[in-house]
């Protein structure tokens, strides 16, 4: 049952598939109420295998894929469980995205002498917000936040990467996670990030585009590559098309962006 205090994602993504193409979706909601998934290729219904970690594998023919995605997610939700030591690990790091062993100096010599680690992150997140300029189509798919750094512009994902890399630079654990954003505009999907402070996964958005108190879990990982809301594994297709809505459970928090908040 759909409730007006629930807040309502959801995403339409069109593929022109030139050759048959395997392909995993990342877009379902971590921790929905409810939600609906279809698939049609030229009219004709497609499958979506559901993986662990709210994956789903399709195996797409030849010719235009449609896929469409609606979910009520409820607007209290449980926070994560506490950092484990496994996943602190992973977050501490580097990765595709993120190489935060090529900026250890780079960091510490902006980053050292805060009292502590929220310090530390309050003002790495300060520092990314106020160093790039947000320029959709200025990073591609193979950006990493060394090329942010050097170029100094990005969207969502190069915000992020660029944080998570100079928190791990500065040995605090950081992850990203993709997140249907109420309030984002132009609205799309999202990457933020989550650092481990006193224990507990707390949520950043150097964009400062959306309050991070609304918004939806998709997927955690490393950076972009365990994050991406669409892998090609074989074949080749283009994406000319999609469609993202995200609206609140009610109205809009206010959020100064720069105290920790607990992503659901």
């Amino acid at each position: 049952m759909t409730s007006v205090n629930n807040s309502q994602v959801g995403a339409t993504l069109v593929f022109d598939v030139t050759e048959p193409a395997e392909i995993v979706l990342l877009i379902a909601a971590a921790d929905p109420v409810s939600e609906s998934l279809s698939l049609s290729s030229d009219g004709r219904s497609v499958e979506a295998v559901e993986l662990p970690g709210r994956q789903h594998y399709v195996r797409a023919p030849q010719g235009r894929l449609t896929v469409t995605y609606a979910a009520e997610v409820a607007v209290t939700r449980p926070v994560p469980a506490d950092v484990t030591e496994p996943d602190r690990i992973v977050a501490l790091r580097p990765s595709r995205y993120c190489p935060s062993d090529k900026m250890a100096g780079f960091a510490g010599t902006l980053f050292s002498g805060r009292p502590d680690a929220t310090a530390t992150v309050r003002a790495i997140r300060d520092w990314v917000h106020d160093h790039l300029s947000y320029e959709a189509g200025s990073s591609g798919p193979t950006t990493d936040a060394a090329d942010t750094l050097l170029d100094g512009r990005g969207v969502c994902r190069d915000y992020a990467h660029l944080m998570t890399t100079l928190c791990r630079a500065m040995n605090v654990p950081a992850r990203v996670a993709a997140v249907y954003a109420p309030g984002l505009s132009p609205m799309d999907f999202h990457l933020v990030v989550e650092t481990a402070l006193d224990g507990r996964w707390q949520v950043w958005d150097a964009t400062g585009l959306a309050p991070r108190q609304s918004l939806i879990r998709i997927a955690t990982g490393r950076d972009a590559a365990d994050t991406a809301l669409a892998t090609t594994l074989s074949g080749l297709l283009t994406m000319p098309e999609l469609i993202i809505t995200a609206v609140a459970g009610g109205d809009l928090p206010m959020d100064d962006h720069r105290e920790p908040v607990e992503l659901a």
